[in-house]
C-alpha cells in the first residue's frame, strides 16, 4: 500500500465536501511535485496526494513494478480510503497510471499530462538513458540538493530537464527530485518494467473524460502524448505554451483549469444518463 497524504493546506482550502481528485506523479520525483497547483485544486476537490512506491515514505513492490503492479498498490490506497471512482490528474508515469484506472472504471475523470507508453523503441532507449543519467548525478548530487534548493537558480539548475521555467519553482519540487531520482528504492526495476517495457492495452474500455495535456517545451516527451487520441474514445488534446515535461508549476492555474473542466464534463455525462434512465 502506498503512503497517501490528504492535502490540508491552509484549512480554509480544504473542500471536505468537494469530490475526490488523486494526484499521480511522475517517475524522478515525488508528491512534492503538484506543490503548485494544490492551492488552486483545493478549491473545488477532496485531494489525495501519493507518493508512488518506493518513493517518500511508500514501501517498494516485491514484484516486478510494473504499470499493472504499481495501479493495484493505488488502488488499494483508494480502497484503504474508503474511496471509490475518483478524478485523477497525472503526470507522465503518474498519467500513464491515471489512465490504467480509467481502464479499470476507477476514475470519474482523467486528466493525463504527458503520459508515458506510447513511445517507440528509440524514443524508449532515449527516455531510458536520460532517467538514468538523471538517476546518477542526482545520487551524487544529493548531499547538497537541500541546500542549492535554496536559491532560484540552484532549483533552476535541478529542475531545468523537467520545467520551462525551473527559476520558479518552490524548494519543495527540488526536494521531490531528490527523493524520486536519488532516493528512490525501485527506480532502476521501475525504468525497466514501467517505462521501457510497458505497452498499453484496452483503453477503447476508458468510458470517463479524458484529457490529454503536454507543455510544448516538453522535450522529455516530444510529441507522444497526442498519440493517445485514437486509443480513448472521446479524448481531448490541450497543449501547454511555456510549460515543459512536468508543468504543475509552469502552468498552475491553467491545469487546475483542465481538471475543473474536465470533471465538469463527466458531471454533463452523468446527468445526462440519469435523465435517459
Amino acid at each position: 500500500m502506498l503512503d497517501s497524504e490528504r492535502v490540508t493546506a491552509p484549512l480554509s482550502l480544504r473542500s471536505h465536501s468537494g469530490e475526490p481528485l488523486l494526484l499521480l506523479h511522475g517517475l524522478g520525483t515525488s508528491r512534492r511535485d503538484f506543490t503548485a497547483v494544490i492551492p488552486a485544486l483545493t478549491d473545488r476537490f477532496d485531494v489525495i496526494n501519493v507518493d508512488l512506491p518506493g518513493i517518500g515514505r511508500s514501501p517498494h513492490l516485491e514484484q516486478r513494478p510494473t504499470v499493472a503492479a504499481i495501479t493495484d498498490a493505488v488502488e488499494h490506497t483508494l480502497d484503504a480510503e474508503g474511496l471509490g471512482p475518483v478524478h485523477v490528474l497525472g503526470n507522465s508515469l503518474g498519467a500513464r497510471i491515471a489512465l490504467e484506472l480509467a481502464v479499470r472504471g476507477r476514475a470519474r475523470s482523467v486528466v493525463a499530462i504527458a503520459p508515458s507508453g506510447v513511445n517507440i523503441p528509440q524514443e524508449r532507449l532515449y527516455q531510458g538513458a536520460t532517467m538514468g543519467l538523471a538517476r546518477i548525478v542526482m545520487r551524487a548530487a544529493q548531499p547538497l540538493i537541500a541546500s542549492v534548493s535554496r536559491s532560484a537558480a540552484g532549483r533552476a539548475a535541478l529542475l531545468a530537464p523537467l520545467k520551462a521555467r525551473p527559476w520558479s519553482t518552490s524548494p519543495e519540487e527540488a526536494i521531490g527530485v531528490r527523493e524520486g531520482f536519488a532516493e528512490s528504492r525501485d527506480f532502476w526495476r521501475t525504468v525497466l518494467w514501467a517505462l521501457m517495457l510497458d505497452v498499453p492495452r484496452s483503453l477503447d474500455r476508458i468510458d470517463c473524460p479524458v484529457t490529454l495535456v503536454q507543455g510544448v517545451a516538453d522535450w522529455v516527451a516530444a510529441g507522444q502524448t497526442v498519440r493517445y487520441l485514437p486509443l480513448i474514445p472521446g479524448s481531448r488534446f490541450s497543449p501547454l505554451l511555456m510549460a515543459g515535461h512536468a508543468p504543475q508549476s509552469d502552468r498552475p492555474a491553467t491545469i487546475a483549469r483542465l481538471v475543473e473542466e474536465t470533471a465538469a464534463r463527466a458531471a454533463g455525462r452523468t446527468a445526462t444518463l440519469r435523465a435517459i434512465a
